[in-house]
């Protein structure tokens, strides 16, 4: 099998080029050659050109043809509309990486299927990626452009920890400082191994039942956000000094922090995996989060360089706890 990837130095992608090489993929990149954040795997072919530049795409392809097209980093939908235009024709299989957050938020019931109403109206980027779905449902329904959508949700790797802020949150663990976690801490939350999900997602390619279909890759392991983070504090050996704080207050201080609770985090998010485990039998996800923070936690004790803590979040966060403190009866 032939399959192109859009982008590909991305936590998932990356980790899905590895999944399919080891099957025997041959493998292709359309990349500008501009990141680094993981090198490109042995094996994969680049083309060098830029998506958005029609004519350096075209220049980059040639007259190539692929069984699969993946595009990792289209988000709204101009992005989509030169990607009809540059790949019609040129493949079996389209496949757009949409996000879960584009599920309604917050869920009007659990678990969450790929039948529930995308709608979230807190969160642009998750709006974005619904138009993007839109414009794509629209060229399948004319045309018969062979679309497939694959909706991640928290999907992560070794540097990538789960609060906002990063090492800054274990650091504060280690140094006995309280950290926060947003409202009561017992919302739950799908945290899926960037491994796992590439044995579900490269199921998908090439495959004839996901033609025209949606599906999301997650875990079955649901944790509330107090479970994370006391996980976190096992695996760096620093119990975690939790304080709750409503949501919206953390919004007030940071907008940003605030929007990706607002319009993801804050809310329950348990998924129904049925679907592609229909499409893909094999596909299982076999690392629990506990074994997935031994790993994190063990990246970045084995190179101090990576231990790089934040001043201003962590001066944005000593403010939320000081307001917070003040305001509690």
């Amino acid at each position: 099998m032939n399959v192109l990837f859009v982008g590909g130095t991305g936590i998932i992608s990356s980790a899905c080029a590895r999944e399919a090489l080891a099957r025997g993929v041959h493998v292709t990149f359309l990349c500008r050659g501009q990141s680094d954040r993981h090198p490109v795997p042995a094996g994969v072919e680049v083309l060098h050109g830029d998506v958005r530049d029609p004519s350096s795409a075209r220049a980059a392809l040639g007259d190539r043809r692929f069984d699969s097209v993946v595009q990792w980093i289209a988000f709204v939908p101009s992005h989509i509309d030169l990607d009809i235009e540059l790949f019609r024709g040129r493949t079996h299989q389209y496949v757009f990486i949409s996000s879960a957050s584009a599920y309604q938020t917050p869920p009007g019931r659990l678990p969450v299927t790929e039948s529930t109403p995308l709608a979230n109206p807190h969160w642009q980027y998750s709006r974005d990626k619904i138009a993007c779905e839109e414009r794509l449902v629209h060229a399948y329904r004319s045309e018969g452009f062979p679309i497939t959508i694959v909706r991640p949700s928290h999907t992560y790797d070794a540097p990538l920890l789960p609060p906002h802020g990063g090492y800054t949150v274990i650091d504060r663990m280690r140094r006995g400082v309280p950290v926060i976690v947003h409202g009561d801490g017992t919302s739950l939350w799908t945290l899926t191994h960037n491994e796992d999900f590439a044995r579900g997602f490269v199921g998908l390619l090439g495959h004839s039942a996901a033609i025209g279909d949606a599906f999301h890759i997650t875990s079955d392991e649901a944790l509330t956000w107090d479970a994370i983070h006391e996980i976190l504090g096992r695996a760096a050996s620093a119990p975690p000094k939790i304080v709750h704080v409503p949501s919206d207050l953390i919004a007030a201080f940071d907008p940003e922090w605030g929007a990706s609770l607002l319009g993801d985090k804050a809310h329950s998010m348990v998924f129904d995996n049925t679907k592609i485990k229909r499409v893909v039998p094999d596909f299982v996800a076999r690392i629990p989060y506990a074994r997935g923070a031994e790993q994190q936690i063990a990246w970045y004790d084995a190179d101090p360089r990576r231990r790089v803590v934040d001043a201003a979040m962590n001066e944005t966060m000593d403010r939320i706890l000081a307001r917070y403190e003040r305001a509690r009866p």
